[in-house]
């Protein structure tokens, strides 16, 4: 396709998308990743590869997938698995834990080859997977209004230029682009000197020591594999189809099981369909429909940033007031949010989608295994109870 056909689909909402996820990527992810590796006592050099690895195959992965199909296709690692891995500190050696991660990364290859991530989409009726959807990203919301209440000046800015894109409705005055301009401005007016203590280090890659072990398979790989399949891709690729767009599942699938073999091989985890990502990107706030993958590309290209200066961004990252990013987040949220409450709630299954949006929106774990994925399972169940004949029809159609 000429590249002048990619350029008329570039636009200033899907722009200012793409530089909001990046934000919530930055702040959301580098802490978390350093967080972890100290808490997995990982040396320097295989804490420095596993930042490397997942920010490279993620963001190179998020382009050619959203270029490829002109869809926006955020693909990142998953946020719940490097938590669970965290919590699997001091039971298994990081050799097991890379040999678990790489058994469940070529493991979702073969599902994906085989279909069972289409099947997946199949079998789960879209209103529980908005329910659960919608109760996944509900503390985004939350977060919006406790950053407003706590800074007034910085978070309120946001919020209050955000609403006047809203009421101007000009596509040339993107909400989110006023949004985070008004949160800047609000910034720099109340900014002090802050000394930076940045330092650069030439990116490496390193192949760590692997082992592998049943017990490690059992508590390792397998929940990888529901966290990233039965959760993560669910999640993302659910919401793309409710706004639309015709996803390739299986082949989606299959680069997303790609991509986490290739983190394993070099120390990191499994990749997923991000879910705040096509929340962010996919959602009407991102502009026309035909060009939201370039918010992807976006903020893709701009996580490169943090693959080959992770300790750099995360500097930078420091200084921004929480309040500013989680308002960014939380604004670019509110149309995914409505949009998922109203498919869950506006057709058949309303009480499975209830069922799974209470559960969702109720932190707690089971095995490791965050609300997210039981939540699904409460939504077909109280489906399978109550609104038995719409499920059949459902699965019928």
């Amino acid at each position: 396709m000429p590249a002048r056909r990619f350029l008329r689909d570039l636009n200033p909402a899907a722009f200012w998308a793409g530089i909001t996820a990046f934000l919530w990527y930055a702040f959301a992810g580098i802490p978390l990743h350093l967080a972890i590796a100290t808490q997995l006592k990982l040396s320097p050099g295989e804490t420095a590869s596993w930042i490397l690895i997942v920010w490279l195959t993620s963001a190179a992965a998020s382009i050619g997938v959203s270029l490829f199909y002109r869809v926006p296709i955020p693909i990142t690692w998953t946020i719940p698995g490097i938590i669970y891995l965290g919590a699997l500190a001091g039971r298994f050696s990081y050799a097991e834990i890379v040999g678990a991660n790489l058994l469940a990364a070529v493991l979702m290859v073969v599902l994906g080859a085989l279909g069972i991530g289409k099947r997946i989409m199949t079998w789960l009726p879209l209103p529980i997977v908005m329910g659960m959807f919608a109760g996944s990203i509900l503390e985004y919301g939350t977060r919006l209004v406790s950053a407003t209440v706590d800074d007034v000046l910085v978070a309120g800015s946001c919020v209050l230029c955000y609403l006047a894109g809203r009421v101007l409705n000009d596509p040339r005055l993107p909400p989110m682009g006023l949004a985070a301009i008004g949160g800047g401005i609000a910034m720099f007016l109340r900014s002090s000197a802050v000394p930076l203590d940045i330092a650069w280090a030439p990116p490496v890659l390193a192949v760590p020591e692997m082992a592998f072990g049943f017990a490690a398979f059992a508590a390792i790989t397998l929940p990888m594999i529901v966290l990233s399949m039965g959760l993560g891709n669910v999640q993302g690729l659910g919401f793309l189809q409710a706004q639309g767009y015709k996803v390739a599942v299986n082949p989606v699938s299959v680069l997303v099981g790609i991509v986490s073999t290739l983190n394993a091989i070099f120390g990191g985890h499994p990749a997923i369909v991000a879910r705040t990502g096509v929340a962010i990107l996919a959602a009407k706030e991102a502009g026309p429909a035909e060009g939201r993958y370039w918010g992807v590309v976006i903020s893709a290209t701009l996580t490169l940033l943090i693959a080959f200066a992770g300790t750099t961004i995360a500097a930078l990252v420091g200084v921004l007031p929480r309040s500013y990013v989680f308002a960014l987040g939380g604004l670019a949220i509110l149309g995914a949010l409505q949009d998922s409450l109203e498919k869950g709630f506006s057709g058949p299954l309303r009480f499975g989608a209830l069922v799974a949006f209470i559960v969702a929106v109720t932190p707690f774990a089971v095995l490791g295994i965050s609300s997210a994925f039981w939540s699904v399972l409460a939504g077909l169940a109280g489906s399978v109870l109550l609104e038995r004949e719409e499920l059949v029809k459902q699965w019928r159609s």
